[in-house]
């Protein structure tokens, strides 16, 4: 087979179906996520108990008490919710005692938590858009923690990486490292603890009175200001952490609107800028007044002209974008027609800039420097990573969301199978940087899940793993689809590239001027090019999990078909009705 006719063939089929549709970051949570619909549940329903499986089938990605960022589409309303599911630095938050135990970075241990923010996000998606009681939704996920699963290969392997770390803390070790080494592949992994946490908030429901909303507080209530609370700030009472019950007591999962740019006749929604979705929504503007399809789809040409309009936009992230409850993120500008147009001027079309640019500049704005650019070598590092899940109902409602968290980084809670939000890795220890840490306020966000609408009528529910990749893999897919005309399996499966010319997200923050990554699977004259072009190539191999695993949605806008697809890089599946 030539290369040519390779790259109009997917390894899986698409799926498509009338009714509706699922694709998640695991096999079993898009099956348990089925048996919602099939029973008649909602797309959020379905989410939400997708969402609560991936917690115990990747718990090396995902926590259940991590991230949840959610969008949701009302398809009766109209409407566009995004649910803030990120924490804050608890209020006894310290940065001199962050900077004395971590130097430059915040450092690794109990001191990085934020408070957890999935169970929150979970119970309000179901209280205010779903019609499950908390017991039906979370049922699969404490099946699986109670009765376990078969460890995979690709979570074997990560427990295998991260042994040492996860080591280093009893309950972490108890669970990921049953007799001191990391479970078989295809042997039975079971999270007994976790499996005893979420069976007391299913007896909190029970317990309660009253009608579903009420019951549903009540678990809220026993996670939050209950026994689980208790331990949970005993324990950072125990070993001098910053995390109180009054920080657990006082949270609540803001309610709110999505930003969104125009990129032709398609509205891109993302959530606020507690999160990096606005790099995919700049680079989309900036790219909105090219002709790509013109360039030809991974040519030097193309690739290239990607890379840079990322790199614009991360350059814009590091300058401008971070909590916006504490720090002016000058968003509309952003996302203008007439800034993109600026930013789009910038691009050399034959050379890299090979390092971060400068920002934009932004009238009536001082420009900022950036901070701690200091280059780094080597690989880029893997990220501490994450996983999604979209589902699509009979309704024509949508869900999507990117839940996360890490289990090696940080000390779980004895005896509760729990990580407690490790996102405070995102912060930023140098003062006036937009994700500098401030008591109350949250670290900004990798995980970003995202809406997509044609003329006005949804399009695509997507998003990835991934860290700094996750908004370039989108950008990616989603240009595949609408520039390229590809299916949705062969779009997501297409080789891709990622840049990563400016500081990571993660601690400790490593920048690598003008490198591009590039699976193997793209043509050897097109990276000798890109080469040439001035950029620092690393190669990855044919199909890298470190170039993202998109789980994504289409509705056909002609037929109303449901069109689903998951990466093969990892566990992800998708299935139709």
């Amino acid at each position: 087979m030539s290369q040519k006719e390779a790259a109009t063939i997917s390894w899986r089929p698409t799926l498509v179906g009338r009714h509706y549709a699922v694709s998640s970051g695991h096999y079993l949570a898009t099956a348990a996520a089925m048996r919602v619909l099939d029973a008649g549940g909602n797309a959020v329903d379905a989410g939400v108990t997708a969402a609560m499986a991936l917690a115990v089938l990747q718990p090396d990605v995902v926590s259940f008490a991590g991230v949840a960022p959610t969008l949701l589409y009302l398809h009766e309303e109209g409407r566009i919710i995004s649910l803030a599911g990120l924490g804050y630095w608890p209020q006894a938050t310290d940065v001199a005692r962050l900077i004395a135990e971590g130097g430059p970075c915040v450092p690794e241990g109990i001191l990085r938590q934020v408070v957890p923010a999935a169970p929150a996000t979970h119970i309000e998606a179901l209280r205010h858009f779903g019609t499950l009681s908390f017991e039906q939704a979370v049922t699969p996920a404490f099946e699986l923690a109670r009765d376990g699963y078969a460890c995979y290969p690709v979570l074997h392997d990560v427990i295998a990486l991260h042994a040492p770390e996860i080591a280093r803390y009893p309950e972490n070790a108890a669970i990921f490292l049953p007799g001191g080494q990391p479970p078989a592949v295809g042997s039975l992994f079971r999270q007994t603890n976790l499996a005893k946490t979420l069976w007391r908030l299913i007896e909190a429901e029970r317990q309660a009175r009253g009608d579903r909303d009420a019951k549903l507080h009540a678990v809220h209530a026993c996670f939050y200001r209950g026994a689980i609370a208790a331990e949970i700030a005993a324990f950072h009472a125990q070993y001098d952490g910053f995390m109180t019950a009054a920080d657990l007591a006082n949270f609540t999962v803001p309610i709110e609107s999505s930003i969104s740019c125009q990129y032709g006749d398609y509205t891109v929604h993302a959530c606020d800028t507690w999160c990096q979705g606005i790099v995919l929504l700049e680079s989309l503007k900036i790219l909105e007044g090219i002709d790509l399809r013109a360039l030809g789809h991974n040519t030097p040409a193309y690739l290239h002209t990607l890379a840079e309009a990322l790199n614009l936009a991360f350059a814009d992230r590091e300058a401008y974008v971070g909590d916006p409850r504490f720090v002016d993120v000058p968003t509309g500008t952003l996302l203008s027609a007439a800034y993109a147009a600026a930013q789009r001027a910038r691009i050399s079309p034959e050379r890299t800039a090979g390092c971060m640019p400068a920002p934009g500049v932004i009238a009536g704005r001082p420009c900022p420097l950036p901070q701690g650019l200091h280059p780094a070598q080597g690989a880029v590092p893997a990220a501490p990573d994450t996983i999604h899940v979209c589902v699509v109902d009979a309704q024509g409602n949508s869900y999507a969301a990117t839940p996360s968290d890490t289990m090696y980084d940080t000390p779980m809670v004895p005896g509760l199978g729990l990580l407690i939000s490790s996102r405070g890795m995102q912060g930023r220890l140098q003062p006036g940087h937009p994700c500098a840490v401030v008591p109350g306020k949250r670290p900004r966000l990798t995980p970003t899940p995202g809406l997509a609408f044609q003329d006005g009528q949804f399009f695509m529910a997507w998003g990835t793993p991934g860290g700094d990749i996750q908004c370039q893999a989108m950008l990616q897919v989603f240009l595949n689809v609408v520039a390229f005309g590809m299916s949705m399996q062969l779009a997501i499966e297409a080789p891709r590239i990622g840049t990563f010319s400016f500081p990571n997200s993660f601690a400790p923050h490593s920048y690598l001027p003008g490198r591009l990554c590039l699976e193997q699977r793209i043509a050897e004259a097109t990276i000798t090019d890109l080469a040439r072009r001035g950029y620092d190539i690393e190669r990855w191999s044919a199909a890298s999990w470190h170039a993202g695993a998109i789980c994504a949605i289409t509705r056909d806008r002609h037929t109303g078909l449901l069109h689903a697809g998951a990466d093969m890089r990892r566990e992800a599946y998708a299935a139709v009705w």
